[in-house]
């Protein structure tokens, strides 16, 4: 499986996203848990449905080849009981595409078990749905994140000019100075 899917998000915060588990988890339809378990090395749980099949999967993926932010393969492997595994990789490149960003992917996978048995036809379907489910997620995690940031920004500009306001509109009377009679000190015993 090989697309080409472009990101309405910088090179930079698009890595930042494909590097960033629980915004992956977010993005992955039935993924339940990811967890760091070494470094580029991460267990995930996930339920999934190919066809007929409906199963449970845990495995890990593994980030291999990191050159950020362009590019990294992912290695996969998971067990989904009686259901079957799977393994694989997908290679992964991005590139700035003006303000939006090109993501190249080529993924390949092995499939054991009932998986196996239900047909490639299915499994395709199955693989590219969940490839496009995921980059619209993907693209609405972004562009809520790039929102969220715009506002913030915004609060803060709009708070800076009603201080700087109410300092300007403040009076700049004489300051006067005061003395301040000292305090007695006990005496120490």
């Amino acid at each position: 499986m090989s697309k080409i899917q472009i990101v309405p998000a910088s090179l930079e915060r698009v890595w930042e996203a494909l590097n960033d588990p629980e915004l992956l988890q977010a993005c992955i339809t039935g993924c339940e848990a990811t967890e760091r378990i070494a470094e580029n090395e991460y267990r995930i749980d996930m339920k999934v449905k190919v066809g007929p099949v409906n199963a449970r999967f845990s495995g890990k993926i593994t980030l291999v080849d990191l050159n950020p932010p362009e590019s990294y393969t992912l290695n996969f492997e998971g067990q989904g009981g009686m259901a079957g595994f799977a393994k694989g990789v997908a290679r992964v490149a991005l590139s700035a595409e003006g303000e939006a960003t090109a993501l190249a992917y080529t993924a390949s996978a092995q499939v054991g078990g009932k998986l196996a048995q239900i047909g490639s036809r299915l499994i395709d379907g199955a693989a590219n749905k969940m490839a496009a489910d995921f980059f619209a997620a993907l693209a609405r995690e972004l562009d809520a994140a790039s929102a969220a940031a715009t506002t913030q920004d915004e609060s803060l500009e709009a708070d800076a000019k009603e201080a700087s306001a109410v300092c300007e509109d403040e009076p700049q009377g004489d300051v006067a100075e005061t003395s301040v009679p000292p305090v007695p000190q006990a005496d120490a015993p």
